[in-house]
């Protein structure tokens, strides 16, 4: 998952999982619904998935409602938000950038492969930088999804040199901001990595132990485990001598 945010409403509280998904992948919706109950009986907190698809085809796919159970009797659905080139709309206007900032952030990713995704991308700069001299956490942040979500497509260089026109993106606050980002975004894929390789391997997890593994915030513990996970027949051989709590 590349992003999870909690998001406040007046009916309450909710997490916000965002996944960037390039094409299509049949076993991603089991990773999903996985994923999402994890997050609810973590959290307890309702959890929504919003999958963000540069692919007009990928978006079709990833919008269709997946059961899982027998067919007389699913036991759960998923039903993923979609987001995609087709129900996003291209924001090349200051005044609607300045708006709506996240709307204009999707659109930039949505629509990066376009031709026109050079004007999104400096009205949202343009946005960004009146952002800035209020909120400048929130704007690294905007600046942090946009960068991602531009992957290695050729509009990331156009963003890349825009970039410097925002004083805040070279702070020192604003690299230290970045890097807690990248150091969360990889303890969480390692995680992941982890219970993957041991459900593909056959491996039983009990609650506990998966808990164990997604509470980990240490990188050098997450890498150790692997290494372990790629013979260990069961759990108690993944964590080896590691007590729970030390170091993670």
């Amino acid at each position: 998952m590349d992003t999870l945010l909690r998001i406040e409403t007046k009916r309450g509280q909710f997490l916000l999982a965002v996944e960037a998904q390039g094409k299509k992948v049949l076993d991603k919706p089991r990773n999903w619904a996985y994923y999402l109950a994890h997050l609810n009986a973590k959290y307890d907190m309702p959890a929504v998935l919003l999958v963000v698809c540069d692919s007009r085809n990928t978006a079709a796919w990833a919008s269709e409602a997946v059961d899982f159970g027998p067919p007389e009797w699913p036991a759960l659905t998923l039903r993923p938000l979609v987001l995609g080139p087709d129900n996003v709309p291209v924001i090349d206007d200051p005044v609607k950038a300045r708006r709506d900032i996240p709307l204009t952030v999707l659109s930039a990713v949505l629509h990066r492969r376009e031709p026109g995704v050079g004007a999104i991308l400096k009205v949202l700069v343009d946005a960004l930088k009146g952002l800035e001299a209020r909120d400048p956490e929130t704007a690294t942040i905007f600046v942090e999804l946009t960068s991602q979500g531009l992957g290695k497509a050729p509009a990331a260089d156009t963003w890349r040199d825009l970039m410097t026109d925002l004083s805040f993106f070279t702070s020192p606050i604003s690299e230290e901001l970045r890097a807690e980002g990248r150091t969360e975004g990889r303890t969480q894929s390692k995680a992941e990595d982890i219970l993957l390789l041991l459900d593909r391997r056959g491996v039983p997890l009990s609650a506990v132990d998966r808990h164990r593994i997604t509470s980990c915030t240490d990188l050098d513990t997450l890498n150790r485990w692997f290494t372990r996970a790629i013979t260990a027949t069961s759990a108690s051989e993944v964590f080896g001598d590691d007590l729970p709590g030390t170091g993670e």
